[in-house]
């Protein structure tokens, strides 16, 4: 077995024993109360702003939700462009 090999192999066998772990793990955290990726990625970046400013600037899930909103918009216009498809395939594109 060439060394390139050997590595695959043992990357492989890392990968899978890491697929068969993540499951237990995560089962394992479940009863211990509810962690929030969310909530400790906005302690870590509030952390850093100095006390008086923290409520100026938006934490991240703040901005998270501001691009879910984004998002959504194409839905909301639905009704409108549904009422203006007869009259854009007059116009052509």
């Amino acid at each position: 077995m060439i060394t390139a090999q050997r590595v695959l192999a043992a990357v492989a066998l890392a990968a899978g024993a890491t697929a068969l772990a993540a499951p237990a793990a995560s089962a394992a955290h479940s009863d211990a109360g509810a962690l929030s990726v969310t909530h400790e990625i906005d302690s870590l970046a509030t952390g850093s702003v100095a006390p008086e400013h923290r409520d100026e600037l938006p934490t991240p899930s703040q901005q998270l939700n501001g691009l879910n909103r984004l998002a959504g918009i194409p839905h909301d216009l639905d009704p409108l462009t549904s009422q203006l498809a007869p009259v854009t395939g007059l116009l052509g594109s």
